[in-house]
């Protein structure tokens, strides 16, 4: 068996036990509030994991690109939301993967979007399922959930021949930081604006099976989940140095690190590391203070943190690891790198190196592109 010791550095590192923990603690909040997890697989891109996180083999899943759809339908998954407002030039693929099986919901949110899906799709004799994006919280994209531009673009694409699905909604400014009750607060912020645009739909006699709402922190402290249907969330399968400040997790939670080995020492003790931003990423969390970790804390191989010891600069290909008492480690030494962003550092690799045990036991592929 191969040990840390023996794998190539920088190394993308998976906790098998710490990540299906992950999964089956959001998986019972969420049920035990009356919904179903339509999990992210932006994050984990891989089948295997998938499979941990969806509650059946086909599904449901959420995707944020079009060759993350076509990875996962190609594995099997067959029912799907593209949770990302629809190119028009993207549609001949979408409609490709639902030709082959699979139900490719799309998402959209405004006139001109439905004007060219509604075009493709008569050209084509084709129907699609669409979701509707609602915008909770000011954060990104969404049509604000009391406004008529949802009715009118729901009756559109129901009297084209589309099927309208329901809303969906992303309480992304969850990430920006607050205490658990803030995140309390925003869940029910989320919940109540994507229950206000089902219910506007169906005052207008336009059905709305179902009502998507999520994001890992509002997941982990929503108190309620009524008029909700579908809980979608990534982050919480490996979670990060983000959600830990957030209150979601605690280091012991993070299944994902990044193997890197020692590089040089500088005379003021700092460690120069073979993992750069092309490893790690720039993501320090975003707006919300999040760089009290820099671009990473620096554990030893058993995954225990050194008290203070944090990667805080970067350049392509060598990380500076710092800290109040820098460890003596020699030239050659293996240390292990929480991610500030789980997401963005796992983007920076193509496989995993799978853990169990603490010890390798093989890899799991990630699929790549958009």
């Amino acid at each position: 068996m191969q040990a840390l010791a023996d794998i190539p550095t920088p190394a993308l590192l998976l906790d098998e036990e710490r990540c299906r923990r992950n999964i089956a603690r959001l998986n019972e909040h969420v049920h035990a509030l009356g919904a179903v997890m339509r999990p992210h697989l932006k994050t984990c891109k891989n089948l295997e994991i998938a499979r941990w996180c969806m509650e059946h083999p086909q599904g449901p899943a959420t995707v944020s690109t079009l060759a993350e759809a076509e990875y996962f339908a190609a594995g099997g998954v067959r029912d799907i939301c593209y949770a990302v407002g629809m190119a028009p030039d993207k549609l001949p693929r979408a409609a490709a993967i639902r030709a082959d099986g699979t139900d490719l919901i799309l998402t959209l949110d405004s006139m001109e979007a439905a004007r060219a899906l509604l075009a493709f799709a008569r050209s084509h004799s084709l129907t699609f399922a669409v979701m509707l994006e609602t915008d909770c919280d000011g954060h990104r994209a969404g049509v604000a959930p009391d406004d008529p531009l949802l009715v009118i673009l729901a009756r559109m694409l129901r009297d084209g021949g589309q099927d309208v699905r329901g809303v969906l909604t992303h309480a992304g400014s969850a990430y920006d930081g607050g205490s658990p009750g803030d995140l309390a607060n925003l869940a029910e912020k989320e919940r109540a604006a994507a229950v206000a645009a089902a219910a506007m739909l169906r005052d207008a006699g336009i059905p709305c099976p179902v009502v998507s709402v999520g994001s890992t922190p509002t997941a982990r402290f929503c108190r309620s989940l009524e008029g909700v249907t579908e809980v979608r969330a990534g982050t919480h399968v490996f979670h990060d140095l983000v959600m830990r400040r957030l209150g979601v997790c605690e280091p012991d939670d993070m299944a994902l690190s990044i193997l890197a080995t020692v590089i040089g020492r500088r005379a003021d003790g700092g460690l120069l590391l073979d993992a750069g931003w092309t490893a790690l990423s720039r993501d320090q969390g975003g707006p919300g203070g999040f760089a009290e970790h820099g671009y990473g804390l620096v554990c030893d191989l058993d995954g225990h943190p050194y008290p203070g010891l944090c990667v805080r600069d970067l350049n392509q290909e060598h990380g500076l690891a710092c800290g109040p008492y820098p460890p003596p480690l020699p030239v050659g030494s293996r240390v292990r790198i929480l991610p500030v962003h789980a997401c963005a550092t796992a983007a920076c690799f193509d496989d995993y190196q799978l853990l169990r045990g603490g010890r390798p036991v093989g890899t799991l592929s990630r699929c790549r592109g958009w």
